[in-house]
Parts: C-alpha cells; sequence; structure tokens
C-alpha cells in the first residue's frame, strides 16, 4: 500500500465548492482510473473502526474493507489488475471539496448520507447506520440534551452533527457554547481535559473513543438519540457509470453474505492497535439494508 500526505489550501477548496471542473474532472472516474492506472481512495485517520491509522500508520477498518471489495470490482470492469490504489488522507471539512475537485475518486469513511451533501457528491449503498448521540464524563452525569443547557460542547468540523447541535440549540434555547475540533480525537480529547462537558458524534464513533481510552468506564454515551445517521461511501455526482460498479459490489456483498464477516472482523472481534473488542452485534437497521440495499437519504427508511 501505498500512502501519500497532501495539503489542503483554500484556493483548492474554493474552485471545488464554486463547481469549477478541473482537468481530471473533464472525463468519468472510470476513464480517470484507466487513464492513470491508479484510484485514489480518501480516508479518515481516526474514525475507529471505519476508517483509522493503525500503529504502523497504515489507513484500515471496515470501510476500506469494503473499498477494497470495489476497487476489486473496478479493476475486474476494466479488465485491469495492476491497478494502483493511492491512499489520501482526508478530514470531515475536506472530504466533499476533495472528492469534488478530482483528487479523490471515493470517499471510505463514516460519511453521514443526507439530502444536502447529495446536491454535492454521490452515495453507494448504505454501509451502516447510527445515531446521532454525545459523550461526557460519567461522574458529570448527563443523560439527556437538556442537561447540556449553558454547557460548552464540541463536536468535528464539517460533519452533520456539529450542524445539528447548532440548530438543536438555536431552537431549544440552551445557550450553548459550541466549539468545532478538527477530529473527532481532538474532540473526544475536549471532554477527557475538562476542555468541554460533552462531545456530540455518531453513537459508533463514540464508542470505539471510549472503547480505546485508558479508563472508558469514565465515560457514558447518551441513552436518547438525536438522530438517525445512515453511513455511505462517497462517490462523485452525475458518474452514473462509475456509480454502477461500486453499487454493484456493494450489493453483491450484501447478497452472498460476505458483509457479514467483514462487519464481525471489526465490530465483533479484537482490533488493532490495541486488540479492543468492540462487541456491537449488528443491528436490525443494518440487517434490513443489508436485505434490500439502499442509497436513500431519508432517516425515515432507517427507522
Amino acid at each position: 500500500m501505498t500512502r501519500i500526505s497532501f495539503r489542503f489550501s483554500v484556493a483548492v477548496a474554493a474552485l471545488a465548492l464554486s463547481g469549477v471542473a478541473t482537468g481530471a474532472l473533464a472525463q468519468g472516474t472510470l476513464d480517470k482510473i484507466k487513464s492513470s492506472n491508479s484510484i485514489t481512495i480518501g480516508h479518515r485517520d481516526a474514525s475507529i473502526p471505519f476508517a483509522y491509522l493503525d500503529d504502523k500508520q497504515q489507513p484500515v477498518g471496515y470501510s476500506l474493507d469494503l473499498c477494497a471489495k470495489i476497487v476489486d470490482a473496478i479493476k475486474a470492469e476494466l479488465k485491469m489488475p495492476g491497478i494502483k490504489v493511492v491512499y489520501q488522507p482526508v478530514t470531515g471539512a475536506t472530504r466533499i471539496p476533495l472528492l469534488a475537485n478530482g483528487t479523490v475518486d471515493i470517499e471510505c469513511g463514516s460519511t453521514t448520507n443526507n439530502a444536502a451533501r447529495q446536491q454535492q457528491v454521490a452515495y453507494t449503498m448504505t454501509s451502516f447506520v447510527t445515531a446521532n448521540r454525545f459523550v461526557s464524563k460519567a461522574a458529570d452525569n448527563l443523560n439527556v440534551l437538556a442537561d447540556l443547557k449553558g454547557k460548552t460542547v464540541v463536536s468535528t468540523s464539517g460533519t452533520t452533527n456539529i450542524k445539528q447541535i447548532t440548530e438543536l440549540n438555536a431552537s431549544m434555547g440552551l445557550g450553548l457554547t459550541i466549539l468545532a475540533a478538527k477530529d473527532h480525537a481532538e474532540s473526544f480529547l475536549m471532554v477527557d481535559t475538562g476542555r468541554a462537558s460533552a462531545f456530540i458524534m455518531d453513537d459508533i464513533l463514540l464508542a470505539g473513543l471510549v472503547a480505546n481510552h485508558a479508563k472508558p468506564a469514565n465515560f457514558k454515551v447518551s441513552a436518547a438519540a438525536l438522530s438517525v445517521e445512515p453511513y455511505g461511501i462517497m462517490v462523485r455526482k452525475d458518474d452514473p457509470a462509475f456509480k454502477k460498479v461500486v453499487d454493484g459490489a456493494m450489493v453483491a456483498l450484501f447478497k452472498s453474505g460476505e458483509i457479514n464477516g467483514i462487519y464481525n472482523k471489526w465490530f465483533m472481534s479484537p482490533i488493532p492497535p490495541r486488540g479492543i473488542n468492540l462487541n456491537i452485534p449488528m443491528s436490525d437497521l443494518l440487517k434490513r439494508v443489508v436485505a434490500n440495499p439502499t442509497d436513500s437519504p431519508d432517516p425515515a427508511v432507517y427507522k
């Protein structure tokens, strides 16, 4: 595997978000991959167990395993078994711009599929269903959103979670001070060090962070969910040929039952780097998606 570093400039973001096409986007993604003999996978570096760096600083995780199967399908479609795979780190704030401007060809992380984002990107079949909750110190006895009134909370920049808590703060008059951290690890650290009372994020990501802490019993994830969040692997918008191959690979994983082994590897078994077992069985919501694959952004579909 080859891992490359990147620098994200304001100019690149502005170009992508303005919709100005780069030379790489003058062709479809399959043609781009064929001509370069490479595919660039965008990945997160701290979204345990979906996409993160192991003790050798290599990208690993549930979403990356799914993307590996998608890459196999692309190689078969193009009849090019030697396609090179390049790994490009992305953040919550950069993942959509870097996909839109052609820097990455597919984003494999923990990205919520919603209607607003589908104005900019497309998603393959939902690969996980989670809920938006918050983590706090167990000793603080914070159980529901109202318990956070007047407190300082944090979420990760560029996520649906920070948008939602901002809207809830306004509509419910909670008087929250809302901080934006660069990534999930920094957000969780702010709770751990007392700089924030709670970290609002998808519950599965919170579970991973708590499980990997030296003292997991010091933290509690709220029981009440703020929303349902379907995750999907992102691809560029308006590229039906590429999406057809990606969707086909995902449906094949679901229908063959291979998804169960991949799921159990990351959620029901010890995972790197510390050998922690999250012990989170596949939910009934995800089982329904596996039986009836969908790329819908509508939360009601998953309830």
